[in-house]
């Protein structure tokens, strides 16, 4: 039976396993599709709970693909507490190989945004894009943690009281506020959830996140995130996509309500 939702690959169920199924595609620039870097998350975190069981893995016909163990639960949906204390379990995980870097401090998530910038078909919203360019630079974490990459509710799976996350194509060693951000950015809430967190969610969410220290660091790098995020809409809208484009609205939104208070 074929999974719904998924955006990247083809997914289907079988007993009680799913096997997933790597497709060429275009390059995305803000989420890898490496199923390398999957392999090696579901293996370093096997038995924490935290990620599915790998079971096998190969390829065919030049596509990678791999089967671990399904699941039984539901997208995330509610308790955003949860989910940073879960969040604040990986970051606490020891790294392993196959990780790349990843971007770290706002002079990196600059230098991202514009080249994602460079490639929106729409020049003139582009441009009004970069004239937004947040202001004030937070310098790169010293000491980077194990990072998901994709924490969006999709990728958080509600069952027997707990979550886990699935879809570890893009982990990186990184720094952990990119979680954070990712979790929290309307648009991605907006895309698999239907709906933005309430003001009360998003500081349940930050107050249950276990390290106050990246709970700043994100804070500081708010604008930054909201204006990356914001141009990767813009670049995932050539499609013609409406929800893409409801999407860069609530970034915009978010952008211009998190640099008011960083100048407050």
């Amino acid at each position: 039976m074929p999974f719904q939702g998924g955006r990247s690959n083809r997914v289907w169920r079988c007993g009680d396993q799913v096997v997933k199924l790597y497709l060429p595609q275009q390059a995305n620039p803000l989420f890898a599709n490496d199923a390398k870097r999957e392999v090696a998350a579901l293996t370093a975190l096997a038995g924490t709970g935290m990620a599915p069981r790998l079971r096998r893995c190969g390829r065919f016909e030049g596509q990678d693909w791999l089967i671990y163990d399904h699941i039984t639960g539901a997208p995330w949906q509610r308790d955003a507490a949860h989910v940073a204390q879960l969040l604040g379990r990986l970051h606490d995980q020891p790294g392993f190989c196959a990780l790349p870097q990843g971007r770290n401090g706002s002079a990196d998530l600059e230098a991202q945004a514009l080249a994602i910038l460079a490639h929106c078909g729409d020049v003139a919203v582009a441009a009004q894009l970069i004239g937004q360019r947040p202001i004030g630079q937070v310098p790169p974490l010293r000491q980077l943690g194990v990072i998901h990459g994709d924490p969006v509710p999709g990728n958080l799976l509600a069952h027997d009281g707990t979550l886990t996350l699935i879809d570890w194509q893009c982990p990186q060693q990184g720094d952990p506020s990119e979680d954070l951000a990712l979790f929290l950015s309307p648009a991605m809430q907006f895309i698999y959830r239907g709906a933005t967190l309430s003001q009360a969610e998003e500081d349940s969410f930050l107050s249950a996140y276990p390290d106050p220290a990246i709970v700043g660091r994100y804070l500081s790098l708010k604008p930054w995130f909201h204006w990356r995020m914001a141009a990767y809409c813009l670049w995932r809208s050539h499609s013609g996509e409406p929800r893409d484009r409801q999407a860069l609205r609530l970034e915009l939104t978010a952008l211009d309500q998190s640099s008011i208070a960083k100048r407050a």
